[in-house]
């Protein structure tokens, strides 16, 4: 049984539920199935729909799906934003409380695994961006490539080098950051975080596809169909509204990254689909190793026929106070 909480601890307590799964696991389409089930509210974990006018890309629902069931904690900030874990954290409280006192359960759905963490264990008090740091670190990347700016932060925070990849510029980045303005490494900030847990139940609930290579192929497919809906077009429309750079955590979202460096050149336009379906198994990837090491929730194959009704069946086992018939939406 995958609740966080002792069976004493649960009684009186408000539940959520958490799902969480890989790209093109079809998370959206059993939230809505849930909702039209249960009385619940359903609050986006997901760090690319945060962002407005980007739609195609991140398989954001559409206007006639958000306006017959709202998704909370999408759309809150220009793509030329940063929005944080800690400001997920805040916001995903506050809309769970809200859902709460409408007498309604939380739904949590979406892929961004750190903002499941954040969410569960809280955070650290880490300095805040530096641009100067920042500009510096990049000069570095720029003279040398991310794989030594890697090698560096390896030889400061080994423990979090090793969790990275030597491409991960965002985070390899941020963790080089964070150790030339604190003096120490990321690593032991993060071992100190001391945030209150949210108190309540959480009915954590994992989807995983029992053959990789079928997940592979359904990535393959979506990312086909985020062309032919015009992602390109998307892409040269947002540059066009917005001042947007490479370097924007907007346009490092895969995909994105992907059409930005095509449209410059930086990679034949032939390259893109290949570059993009690559870059979403990585990331599928990585959202799997988050689950199965870190959040661990109870799973569920994402490719089986019956994977609603088990679902469903699962969270009326679970938390026997949503039998009632769903109301209107949160």
């Amino acid at each position: 049984m995958s609740v966080d909480s002792t069976p004493a601890q649960m009684a009186g307590q408000p539940p959520a539920i958490l799902l969480m799964g890989p790209t093109a696991s079809g998370k959206t389409a059993l939230a809505l199935a849930l909702a039209r089930r249960f009385p619940v509210g359903i609050i986006s974990v997901d760090s690319a729909q945060v962002f407005r006018d980007m739609n195609i890309g991140t398989a954001k629902p559409d206007h006639e799906t958000l306006a017959a069931t709202p998704h909370r904690l999408i759309d809150l900030v220009s793509p030329e934003e940063r929005y944080s874990a800690a400001r997920f954290r805040a916001d995903a409280l506050a809309a769970m409380a809200d859902i709460a006192a409408a007498g309604r359960i939380p739904l949590l759905v979406g892929g961004t695994m750190l903002y499941y963490k954040a969410l569960l264990e809280g955070l650290a008090v880490l300095p805040q961006a530096d641009p100067t740091v920042r500009a510096e670190i990049d000069a570095l990347a720029a003279a040398h490539g991310w794989p030594h700016v890697h090698r560096l932060l390896a030889q400061v925070d080994p423990h979090t080098a090793a969790r990275l990849p030597p491409t991960d510029a965002q985070r390899i980045q941020r963790a080089l950051e964070i150790y030339r303005l604190s003096g120490r490494p990321m690593s032991a900030l993060l071992a100190e975080s001391a945030a209150p847990k949210p108190s309540g139940r959480f009915l954590k609930l994992g989807l995983l596809p029992a053959n990789r290579t079928a997940l592979h192929a359904r990535i393959a497919e979506r990312f086909d169909a985020m062309l032919a809906a015009g992602l390109e077009e998307e892409v040269g429309g947002l540059r066009s509204k917005y001042r947007l750079s490479p370097d924007l955590p907007s346009m490092r979202c895969v995909g994105y990254r992907q059409v930005w460096e095509a449209q410059d050149g930086l990679i034949p336009h032939k390259a893109l689909r290949e570059r993009g379906i690559y870059a979403t198994r990585q990331l599928a990837k990585r959202q799997i190793t988050w689950m199965n090491n870190t959040l661990k929730p109870e799973i569920f194959d994402c490719l089986a026929a019956d994977l609603s009704a088990r679902i469903i069946s699962r969270v009326a086992e679970a938390l026997p106070e949503l039998s009632a018939p769903a109301a209107s939406p949160a």
